[in-house]
């Protein structure tokens, strides 16, 4: 039976946490209107056309509205609170994933550690059996959270769509559940799931394995160790960010919205058929440059022909 102290502490911790996640999802709401333009770009809309300039090399470039702009047109069409369609599914989503999945891990046996120990005091033995321990529950965090949360991620992404064609087929959750399934049944609130899983199982894992590593056997300062997960894990987001693309794809393409059907998107028979279309055109990227976004100017290319053959009048 645990102690009255150790009572206390637990709730403390829980409340830290709590007044963790409800920061985060104000973090988030505030910034949804930026999530809300990142996602058109994903998507492929351009609305605003794109300007003649130059690189910072002097190259002739074709310069596309930042995030900022991107925003302000939305604004403009929608006004204020049209900036934050799709909110609400999306901070209901964050919600049940956090409390399900705890309750998953601590099912597996995989509860919260409250007395995480400093590296410093531990031997290698021990560093090791703590990352494998967290690893674990970080990967049950994160596969039950995505599969929890992504049919409310689903229905945030087509609300956020139907800015292109102008639709209103998903207006309030009750409404857009029976929008997906009464038009695709269960497997369509589970659009764009696998690439969306392998992006971040695999970007949790690179993360953490390379993080373990550089700890153990080249970063030893404690100022580095901190900043080190972070670099680590913006360079793994960065490598696998394609499947994110994918993922957004995926998750409107088949659906009613103009978004989602040709010819402003491809019918695609799975994420690999989206992942093949996307790559031959060089768009997989979509997205990942927020504020100095630009297209390339093709150059047209110049036939060139044999000359032709003098003709000689006959004598």
């Amino acid at each position: 039976m645990a102690s009255f102290p150790d009572t206390v502490r637990n709730e403390d911790t829980e409340v830290n946490g709590w007044i963790r996640f409800g920061f985060r999802l104000g973090v988030s709401a505030a910034l949804h209107p930026f999530d809300y333009s990142k996602t058109l770009i994903q998507l492929g809309y351009e609305p605003i056309a794109a300007r003649p300039g130059r690189s910072l090399l002097g190259k002739p470039i074709m310069t596309l509205p930042n995030i900022f702009q991107y925003a302000g047109h939305i604004r403009k069409i929608d006004g204020f609170a049209g900036c934050y369609r799709g909110l609400t599914p999306k901070l209901v989503g964050s919600v049940l994933s956090l409390v399900v999945s705890e309750r998953i891990a601590e099912k597996l046996g995989l509860p919260q550690q409250d007395d995480m120990k400093d590296e410093s005091d531990l031997s290698d033995e021990e560093i090791y059996a703590q990352f494998k321990i967290n690893l674990k529950r970080d990967i049950v965090l994160t596969v039950s959270g995505i599969v929890i949360a992504h049919p409310f991620h689903v229905i945030s992404l087509r609300m956020m769509a139907q800015f292109v064609g102008r639709e209103t087929l998903y207006t309030s959750i009750i409404g857009s559940i029976s929008e997906i399934w009464k038009t695709e049944g269960i497997l369509g609130f589970f659009a764009g799931l696998i690439p969306k899983l392998l992006c971040d199982v695999v970007c949790l894992v690179l993360t953490s394995s390379t993080v373990y590593i550089l700890n153990k056997y080249v970063i030893k300062d404690k100022l580095g160790r901190q900043y080190n997960a972070g670099f680590t894990q913006f360079a793994f987001s960065s490598i696998l960010y394609p499947l994110q693309v994918v993922s957004t794809c995926t998750a409107v393409s088949g659906s009613r919205l103009m978004a989602g059907q040709p010819p402003i998107m491809p019918a695609y028979n799975n994420w690999v058929d989206c992942w093949n279309d996307l790559q031959a055109r060089s768009e997989l990227k979509r997205g990942s440059s927020l504020f100095w976004r630009s297209q390339g100017i093709a150059t047209p290319v110049k036939a060139s022909y044999a000359p032709l053959p003098k003709l000689v009048r006959y004598q």
